[in-house]
This record gives C-alpha cells, structure tokens and sequence, in this order.
C-alpha cells in the first residue's frame, strides 16, 4: 500500500492567513505582502520543498522587516553624501521629528487660536535664524524646483544673463540651460568656457534681462587658464543677482574653503541664493530660497509655488536639523583622522581572518560627494578586504555594506560609518566569509 503524497495535503491559503503566527505581520505589513509571502511558501509545498505543516513558519521567514522595500545599508564608500544612497543621511532628531509629524499635527492651525496658522512658521523661523543675513525665506521641494521657481515668476518670457561655463548638467541627464527655459526664460550666455570677465556681464545687461544667475559648478572643477566674476562685482549690475550655490552650505566651513554659503552671497550682495537642503546642510530632500524679503514672499505667493510645497514631514525634519544636535554630514566633515584609524584597526582587529590573509586597517581618503566641494580629499581611514567580498556584503540578508574597491581591494571607508555599525559590519564580513560570529 502506497503513502500519500504529502503534497496532496498542502494546506489552503486561507487556512494559512488564519495562522496565529502570523497574525502579528499581517497587522504590522499588511495582508498583501503577506499573502504573496504565503503564496511562495505553498508553491514550494506543491514542489515537496516545504513540509505542509511547515508552511506558515516558511512564510514567516521570508516576511520584509518593513512594508516598503527601501534597506538600511551601511555607507561604507568613503562619500559622505552619496547620492545613490539617499544623500545626508538624517540625524536622530529629524528622525524623531519624522515619526511625530506623521500623525495629526499642527502644520497649519495655531493652537492657541484655533484658527489656521502659517504653515510651517517653526520651520521658517529656525531657517531664518540659521541664515540671519536673509530678510526672507522660503522651502521647496528640491534645490532644482526653488531655481526653477524664482526663473518662473522673476523671468517668464525675459531673459537670464548666465556664464558659459555655468551651464552644467546636474545629474542624471538634467541641465541648468533646459531647466531655466521649461519655465519660460531665454537664456542669453556670456564669456567663454573657461573665463568670463565683468565687462561681459555688463554689456549683456538691459530692458529684457531680469536677473542674473551664477551657478556655482559644484561638481567639476575647471583649472588653468581661466577667470570668474563673484557675486560681489555681479552685484554692481542693476539687475538682481540670482546665485544658485547647490550644496546648501549655510555658512563658511573650514574644511571647505572654496565652497559657497548662502550667507557669504548674501552679504556680497546677491538678491536670492538657492540651495538644496539634503547636502552640505544634511537636512531632507528639499529646497532653500533665502534672499530679500519683498522678493521671498512674491516668491512665495506666486502660483506655481503651490506645486512645488514640501510636507509636513520635511518641514519636521528640516527644522529638526536646523534646531537639533549636529547632524551625520557634518559629523563627517568635522571626523578625526587619528581617530577613524583607530576604529579602522579595532574594526580590522575584529573581523581577523578573511580569504587571502587577514583585514587590514588603511589610510583613506574620502570625498564630500553630493554635487559639493569638487577636488576636496577628506583624510579617513578605511578596513581593507578581498575585492571578492564586495557583492557579498552589498547583498548580505542581515546588513548591506557598500564600500568601494580601489586597486584591487574592498575598502570599507569609515569617515561616514556611525560608530554603533561597526560591530554590525564585523559580524557581516564574517557572515559572508561563512565564519560564525565571535
């Protein structure tokens, strides 16, 4: 007499959800990501790969952490604002801000009052008092959409004095020139690619011109023979100057001299100066408009603003960083050397041995990334491992690691690491040279 096969008693997808195991994932995930993780799991049963009694627990297994599929990974590439990964990463008070605006808030209704408020007022005023040099400011949704707006409603229809050489791309195929004319400016160009002299300003300026624009070329640098004008000549003009500084770098930074901050263009003369907020600032994804006050409030008034307006849960973040302790970004910029080479040999000390030898702690240099301070080398220390462990750590289950192989190595850079992600590392190097953890 024959067994049946077990495969004959592969349990319904109803009897499954019903599974007090996962009673808890379905409140927490929702039934969809549920049931498709219990739909993979019967179809192994159906291939005799799972036992039926064992198919609730194999759905559980495969369940997300969370229900969207955006992962933590560690930012070991020795680029502080790494686009492809998110750019700044938030501090643990913009964090703590997130969750709060999540819910019902205050974003637009005085308390006090009960009637509607200034959206966003707290945020405002934590940014006009980080930049005190401007009478007026503004939040949108990202730095291309405050340049774009200011084109909008300063320069529709007029034109816009540039230099050649600040026509730049600014990433992923988007330019400067096509930004600027998709709002309805003319673009009237001057100088040269690599030099540009104020007599060419000055002869391109008349009637049709509403600003002048100078756009700080953030992330190239052009050498040798050449000149610029700075906002402080530009600002002899008798048109505004408009001076998109990119990296949202509010104020000088010692490290990076030849940076722009929005508060040197402001009191060199420029009429507004853009930003984006996810950079040199280390803020959420938005934004700055900071400049007179007349000309930020039209700005702020004017139609098109209404589709470029940022949430409530940037507006907690953004005044979060502006308020709150020192964010990661600018943690990194301020790092010891002296002390990442220490965490590099503890760290290296800890994972120990690895195929072809042992990790080793090495001097680095690392880069501000982020479209800011082109050319800039940031002393660092990194662990160096086998270049062969590079796609392992960036698709380990547990933790990715995404660091940068240089010369035939893995360096895993630490100049942006959180200090609390070093032993997480060590246990996932030693995870994928399949060494349990010590």
């Amino acid at each position: 007499m024959h067994s049946e096969d077990p495969r004959r008693r592969t349990p319904r997808t109803d009897v499954v959800l019903a599974d007090p195991l996962l009673a808890e994932p379905r409140a927490r995930l929702g039934d969809a990501i549920v049931k498709r993780a219990v739909g993979r799991a019967l179809e192994r049963c159906r291939a005799g790969e799972v036992a039926p009694e064992d198919v609730a627990t194999t759905a559980y297994a495969a369940l997300p952490a969370y229900a969207a599929s955006l992962r933590r990974v560690v930012n070991a590439t020795g680029v502080v604002v790494h686009t492809n990964l998110g750019r700044a990463p938030l501090s643990a008070a913009a964090v703590e801000a997130l969750t709060v605006a999540a819910g019902a808030t205050d974003v637009e209704l005085d308390l006090a009052t009960g009637r509607r408020g200034r959206r966003g007022r707290s945020t405002m005023a934590a940014l006009a008092a980080a930049v005190p040099d401007a009478g007026g400011v503004h939040v949108v949704n990202n730095g291309a959409a405050a340049l774009a707006l200011a084109t909008c409603a300063l320069a529709t229809s007029k034109d816009v004095v540039i230099a050649r050489g600040e026509l730049v791309e600014i990433g992923d195929g988007f330019r400067i020139p096509e930004l600027l004319e998709s709002v309805g400016a003319r673009l009237r160009e001057v100088g040269t690619t690599n030099r540009v002299r104020l007599a060419d300003y000055e002869a391109a300026v008349d009637d049709d011109v509403a600003f002048v624009l100078k756009v700080h070329p953030s992330n190239f640098l052009v050498s040798g023979f050449t000149s610029s004008v700075g906002v402080r000549e530009l600002a002899t003009l008798p048109v505004p100057v408009v001076v998109d500084i990119g990296s949202g770098l509010l104020a000088p930074h010692p490290r990076l001299p030849d940076e722009p901050s929005a508060s040197a263009a402001l009191r060199d003369g420029a009429a507004l100066v853009t930003a984006s907020g996810d950079k040199l600032l280390g803020g959420p994804q938005c934004g700055l408009l900071l400049g007179e006050a007349a000309l930020v409030e039209s700005l702020r008034r004017h139609p098109f603003a209404r589709a470029l307006r940022v949430d409530k849960l940037t507006l907690a973040a953004l005044e979060a960083t502006l308020t709150g302790p020192v964010p990661p970004v600018a943690a990194a910029l301020a790092s010891d050397p002296v002390a990442l080479r220490a965490r590099a040999e503890a760290l290296a000390a800890a994972i120990g041995e690895v195929p072809g030898g042992v990790a080793e702690a090495v001097d680095s240099s690392a880069a501000v990334g982020g479209g800011g301070a082109p050319g800039v080398e940031l002393p660092s220390a990194a662990v160096a491992l086998p270049a062969a462990l590079a796609e392992p750590l960036r698709l380990d289950e547990e933790l990715p690691v995404v660091g940068r192989v240089e010369r035939g190595r893995l360096l895993l850079d630490l100049v942006a690491v959180d200090p609390a992600d070093d032993r997480p590392i060590a246990e996932a190097v030693r995870r994928c040279v399949g060494r349990p953890a010590g």
